[in-house]
């Protein structure tokens, strides 16, 4: 996984967040949605995203594209920086392997 590709490969969309504010509330777009089309991404390999495709099956749409939202700060910016973090924590964490992944057992007989 290379995540300086992945980063340029990103589509970033500022929504209006929901829930209480006073009489501003809801006038400002402060909620992000990050969106990584997966099968078309240059950052992955074809067997990370083959990985990542049955990891992350419930969280990919029907063409493979990877959306996550933030709205935990009323600040666009901090939410775009939360929500990047957690999208590449997450394909790291769906493309880490198990540690004898692949490897054969070699105990000997007892």
């Amino acid at each position: 996984m290379d995540s300086t590709v992945i980063l340029t490969e990103l589509q970033f969309k500022a929504i209006r967040s929901g829930g209480p504010g006073g009489q501003h509330a809801n006038k400002v777009s402060s909620k992000v949605e990050v969106a990584l089309d997966i099968p078309n991404s240059n950052g992955l390999s074809q067997r990370e995203k083959y990985r990542l495709g049955l990891k992350l099956s419930s969280k990919l749409s029907n063409n493979g594209v990877l959306l996550l939202q933030c709205d935990e700060s009323r600040s666009q910016h901090t939410n775009k920086s939360i929500v990047i973090k957690r999208l590449l924590k997450l394909l790291e964490k769906a493309l880490l392997l198990p540690k004898n992944a692949g490897r054969p057992n070699h105990r000997g007989p007892l």
